[in-house]
């Protein structure tokens, strides 16, 4: 018998983590789940790593290396080689370790007896509820190379509209931070120097360079500590609140309200996202009701899992699929339409296929038309920014010119 480290989720969401002894991992995730707890993560504990097990623990496991594997593992089964001689494959060519290490125990598993999708279900951090589902409806279908090849696509769409996102926030980002350093080098560093003059030629300062160089006296002193803890400290608990339960939903529905156009886009990733895993999902042969529930859990946004919520509990009642989902403001009437149609024609992943695709489109479109607006107008931010700190100083010098004249 081994002791095993688990972390862990409540109903509620709350993480937590513990040891437990038991004969294997899928007897501790078996006894945690009994419990009613979402497991997530179930490893071995070992009394010392050496370098090797330490550097490959530190390694990520990314989304692309998923995508790859998924790509291989297709090509392997549907050219007729054996499951547990493809995970041989894999194991031996893949260069991630902790990858490597994975498919190691997934062939383990599979050579003890085991389906791939529940050993696969053994690693919730690498192959997560969908990817399990679409493998177990791969398998109970026998198309397992077919839905692989799906599960693939998934990941590299929703790849690329993160590194679309990313892409175009770089920028904006960038001038913001260039122009809080600019700020505070002149607070700390230019404005007291002026100060100091002014103070030795006396007189009057006016209102503006007053107020820099008190924001200046307060950032430079004891205060200013305080005035650094207490912005770190806000923005900390603002992190811990947004990982509460409460803290996630109201987050999630601000979101969708955030103006100049950045609320319709992540409305816009949203959709794409549900259509897009429901679509890969029907298609794999994963039941309705198991697949809404996927999707749901793993929309990212708790509005559409709200929705989905809503749609399973009207489809258990004999109601079609669109009909919850226009009573939900998140989805636009195309969408509940073009699902309609679907429904009638008995095409409803074909539909949700294509109106991801206009999501994703229509995504790409808006990220482009954002930061070329915000491009510009950052850069009118920080100009107006430094020319007001100019200007406060250089105001005191303009009151002397004009009293000599």
């Amino acid at each position: 018998m081994s002791t095993f480290v688990y972390k862990v989720r409540d109903m509620h969401g709350v993480s937590s983590r513990g040891e437990l002894e038991a004969n294997s991992r899928a007897e501790v995730a078996s006894n945690l789940r009994n419990r009613g707890l979402t497991v997530v993560e179930v490893s071995e504990k070992k009394a010392g790593m050496s370098l090797s097990q330490m550097m490959s623990d530190m390694q990520r496991i990314k989304s692309k290396h998923i995508t790859v594997f998924s790509r291989q593992f297709a090509t392997m089964i549907s050219s007729g080689l054996a499951l547990l001689r493809a995970l041989y494959v894999l194991e031996n060519q893949t260069e991630n370790q902790k990858l490597k290490t994975v498919i190691g125990a997934l062939r383990a598993d599979v050579e003890a007896g085991q389906a791939l999708s529940d050993s696969m279900e053994k690693h919730p951090r690498v192959f997560n509820r969908l990817y399990v589902s679409m493998v177990r409806a791969g398998e109970a279908g026998g198309i397992l190379d077919e839905t692989l090849n799906r599960v693939a696509s998934q990941l590299e769409s929703e790849d690329s509209l993160r590194r679309q996102v990313r892409s175009a926030m770089v920028y904006p980002l960038l001038i913001a931070s260039f122009a809080i350093v600019i700020m505070t080098a002149m607070i700390i560093f230019i404005i007291p120097v002026f100060s100091g003059i002014y103070a030795s030629m006396g007189g009057q300062l006016p209102m503006l360079t007053q107020v820099m160089v008190g924001i200046s006296n307060t950032l430079t002193s004891i205060y200013g500590v305080f005035v650094v803890a207490a912005i770190v400290g806000s923005i900390y608990g603002l992190m811990r609140l947004k990982r509460t339960p409460q803290g996630s939903a109201a987050w999630d529905r601000i979101k969708l309200r955030i103006p100049m156009g950045i609320g319709q886009i992540i409305r816009k990733l949203a959709m794409a996202r549900f259509s897009r895993t429901l679509s890969t999902l029907i298609s794999s042969g994963v039941p309705i009701l198991h697949a809404i529930e996927i999707t749901g859990d793993t929309a990212g946004n708790v509005v559409v899992a709200e929705a989905m919520a809503s749609v399973r509990a009207g489809i258990k009642e004999g109601r079609p699929m669109s009909e919850p989902l226009s009573h939900a403001d998140i989805f636009p009437p195309m969408v509940t339409q073009m699902i309609a149609v679907g429904e009638e024609t008995g095409a409803v992943d074909t539909m949700l296929s294509k109106i991801a695709d206009f999501y994703e489109d229509e995504v790409d479109a808006a990220i482009k038309s954002l930061t070329s607006i915000l491009e510009p107008i950052m850069m009118m931010g920080v100009g107006a920014l430094v020319g007001v700190i100019v200007i406060s100083l250089y105001l005191p010098i303009f009151n002397l010119m004009n009293q000599v004249h």
